[in-house]
């Protein structure tokens, strides 16, 4: 493996779920703080980085709908739910001597940066992390359309969703001893074969502009940088 990072630029895709570490609700500082290690131990590599960041650690739309909720209301929260863990992760990371800016899709001016796509490309060129919040900034649309969205958007090599399982696999592992995990898979497998990778939307979006993607286990220590020098961790999902 060469020390050389393998790809220039990439989006990564954080669960809100993941910043929760052991807890029920909210963020675990030492988790976020970490993430932020990581990312920024990698982006001192030269690779350039955007992040984005889901909401349910705090609020999901989707949710709240099914309780009763209109579910653009409950967009909405979910879309501030981001922003405010946009927030979090904007201060671990300049805590630890990295820069980063938060962009929103939503105007909400007193705290982060509105979406500008040439705006946030020249922070990632200045070597700025830039954190996309408020998903896409419409309701119906999950962070993983969003992540698929700004990838494409700000020309990225890769698309990493990382997660809590190393990887994607026949069948729920928690559930399913004989489950077996998939090394590679094509865009269209993904989709008809109704994998819990990311929407279909996401998928193909990833498919129709070919941006390549990896899922991966982050509660695994050194996985980001590792990916980032070529090894194969997790699964791949891309045109074949």
């Amino acid at each position: 493996m060469s020390d050389q990072p393998k790809y220039h630029r990439i989006l990564l895709k954080l669960s809100g779920e993941a910043l929760m570490g052991d807890a029920d609700y909210g963020i675990d500082p030492k988790v976020i703080g970490r993430l932020a290690d990581e990312i920024i131990e990698v982006q001192r590599t030269g690779v350039q980085i955007g992040i984005v960041i889901g909401g349910g650690n705090i609020f999901r739309g989707a949710g709240l709908a099914a309780a009763g909720m209109d579910r653009v209301t409950g967009d909405h929260m979910g879309m501030l739910a981001t922003v405010m863990n946009a927030l979090a992760m904007q201060d671990a990371i300049e805590k630890r001597g990295g820069f980063a800016r938060v962009t929103s899709a939503i105007q909400i001016h007193d705290v982060a940066e509105d979406y500008i796509r040439r705006r946030a490309i020249r922070h990632i060129e200045k070597g700025r992390i830039v954190l996309f919040a408020a998903g896409t900034g419409n309701p119906f649309f999950t962070t993983d359309s969003a992540a698929a969205l700004r990838a494409v958007e700000i020309g990225a090599d890769l698309l990493l969703k990382a997660t809590k399982v190393d990887g994607v696999y026949t069948a729920d592992p928690a559930k399913d001893r004989n489950a077996t995990r998939y090394d590679r898979l094509g865009y269209d497998d993904v989709i008809e074969r109704k994998l819990a990778v990311m929407d279909t939307a996401a998928i193909a979006l990833c498919r129709d502009h070919q941006m390549p993607l990896r899922i991966y286990d982050m509660t695994v220590p050194g996985n980001l940088m590792r990916i980032m020098q070529g090894e194969p961790i997790g699964t791949m999902v891309d045109g074949g």
